[in-house]
């Protein structure tokens, strides 16, 4: 690897650290049309940190039903994400391409737990299809097994999940 090549990939990997490392500022420190507009604070922030070809960013706080807190942050470079192999992505995609999981996921963000209490939502299904659906998502790390039938969404997972539904909104 040439000396040029070398310096270029050390600056991609350094904008891809420096991209998972921001974080909120507090109103007036942000620019002035940040401030105008509170929606766009985030990109204003990552725009100003990471130089094109850019960045992707995901950041979250949520509370959840179950009195546990969600607060998540990645971020990748553009050109990374253009050369990973999408491919490896499918079985988390596919986890959720299911109406019956996606229903599941969401009754499980929202507190309901047990394999009884998901079987009782209407349109899943009896509780054999919905011990299949719940399969799937464990496997692909939408959900965790706590035993007892009980399920929770990882922490890990809350965010990317409804970072998800909110990209898929039209």
């Amino acid at each position: 690897m040439s000396l040029d090549d070398r310096v270029t990939d050390l600056e991609r990997r350094i904008a891809a650290l420096e991209a998972t490392q921001i974080t909120q500022t507090s109103q007036t420190s942000q620019s002035p049309a940040a401030a105008a507009d509170p929606v766009f604070w985030a990109l204003e922030g990552l725009r100003a940190r990471v130089p094109g070809p850019g960045a992707v960013m995901l950041v979250g706080h949520v509370e959840l039903p179950d009195g546990r807190t969600a607060q998540w942050q990645e971020g990748a470079v553009t050109q990374d994400l253009l050369e990973l192999d999408w491919a490896t992505t499918s079985d988390a995609f596919a986890a959720l391409g299911h109406p019956v999981r996606l229903r599941l996921l969401q009754q499980v963000l929202a507190g309901v737990a047990t394999v009884p209490e998901l079987t009782a939502t209407e349109g899943v299904g009896t509780s054999g299809q919905v011990y299949h659906h719940l399969r799937q998502l464990v496997a692909a790390g939408w959900l965790s097994a706590l035993g007892g039938g009980r399920y929770e969404v990882p922490v890990a997972r809350v965010v990317p999940a409804l970072v998800m539904v909110q990209a898929a909104r039209r």
